[in-house]
């Protein structure tokens, strides 16, 4: 007995349009990976100023008591500075690095428990320094 004509119709075509459909899949799989990657390793806040380092770290100092951070340690390095401070559950480590005489990066990693990298408390320390050192200039 022949199979009709429709049912070897309807194998072509799903055979076709499924196996179009798995570079869609394989290219969201691929994007959705990369995005837990790249928060994994976005949680880092940099940034540059140009101000001098002195300026740069007190700034840093008036963001920290405004958002209720308390400094734990101050650490000279070879290219500038660390801060370590703490809230409640976060440990917050800021280094600061002398770019030039006039211009200082920071960098921010802040971490909730121990165990989860918090980008958006790293990101409002990194603003917070950008305000003090603009009511500075003012």
């Amino acid at each position: 007995m022949r199979k009709p004509k429709w049912q070897l119709v309807a194998v072509l075509f799903s055979s076709i349009t499924l196996t179009a459909c798995e570079p869609v899949t394989l290219t969201l799989l691929g994007a959705g990976a990369s995005t837990g990657l790249s928060h994994g390793l976005g949680s880092v806040a940099y940034r540059t100023f140009t101000a001098p380092m002195k300026h740069v770290k007190k700034a840093t100092f008036v963001a920290l008591k405004r958002m209720g951070i308390k400094v734990k340690s101050v650490k000279k390095t070879e290219k500038g500075k660390v801060i370590n401070a703490i809230t409640q559950d976060r440990t917050i480590e800021i280094t600061l690095e002398a770019v030039s005489k006039k211009a200082t990066r920071i960098r921010t990693i802040a971490l909730q428990d121990s165990l989860f990298f918090d980008q958006a408390t790293a990101a409002e320390i990194v603003n917070q320094t950008e305000k003090a050192l603009k009511r500075r200039r003012a």
